[in-house]
């Protein structure tokens, strides 16, 4: 029998929120180097994101609720970070 360290296994829901931020990450960084992509425009996405997060009166689960969490979080990462690249260093 093999020991293995439970506190690194994910649960299913963990699971679909890594994917779903981890995919989404690489697609917004892909994204950004291929168009000209400012931080209106995914602030735009993000809110139409958070509005489909809303409407789950039919019910679509515990693991798209995970995978659509992890896209959002991507997307608040992706935006940050442009908005820090787009500040002036003062010097």
């Amino acid at each position: 029998m093999q020991d293995t360290d439970t506190s690194l296994e994910l649960t299913s829901e963990e699971q679909a929120f890594h994917d779903g931020y981890t995919t989404t990450i690489q697609f917004l960084e892909n994204r950004t180097k291929i168009a000209n992509l400012k931080v209106t425009d995914l602030e735009g996405e993000l809110y139409h994101l958070t509005v489909f997060e809303g409407q789950d009166w039919v019910g679509r689960g515990e693991l798209k609720n995970s995978e659509i969490q992890g896209q959002i979080y991507a997307y608040i990462e992706c935006i940050n970070t442009m908005k820090k690249k787009s500040k002036p260093k003062r010097g």
